[in-house]
């Protein structure tokens, strides 16, 4: 019997990615944090010094290739990883439609290569 790990489970193919992103709630100053994986699902990052809620609806700007990616979404699971680091988890409700095609285009890349 072969058992599924998480990853097999997973709904979305994860892109590993780190890079700084921008993200806030909506109509406030932009944050940044570093990215940890992006699917056309969501988004994890570790962001530093704030507080981010289970729930709350943050907009998250990122780059697939050269093109620059906003997205709207909400928290649905933060850990601490340290006092003052938190690695928080996006399910993506808008995204902008050449960003989602992007992202789709590069989990077929990222799986083809596994």
């Amino acid at each position: 019997m072969v058992l599924a790990t998480p990853a097999d489970r997973r709904k979305y193919h994860r892109i590993p990615t780190d890079q700084v992103i921008s993200f806030s709630e909506l109509d406030h100053m932009d944050q940044l944090a570093v990215s940890r994986n992006v699917s056309t699902g969501g988004i994890s990052f570790e962001a530093v010094g704030c507080e981010i809620n289970l729930g709350d609806v943050l907009r998250v700007t990122f780059n697939v290739g050269e093109h620059t990616v906003v997205a709207v979404g909400r928290v649905i699971w933060a850990t601490d990883t340290d006092p003052i680091t938190l690695e928080v988890g996006i399910e993506f409700h808008e995204i902008d439609p050449l960003g989602l095609h992007l992202l789709e285009q590069a989990t077929l890349e990222t799986e083809a290569e596994v």
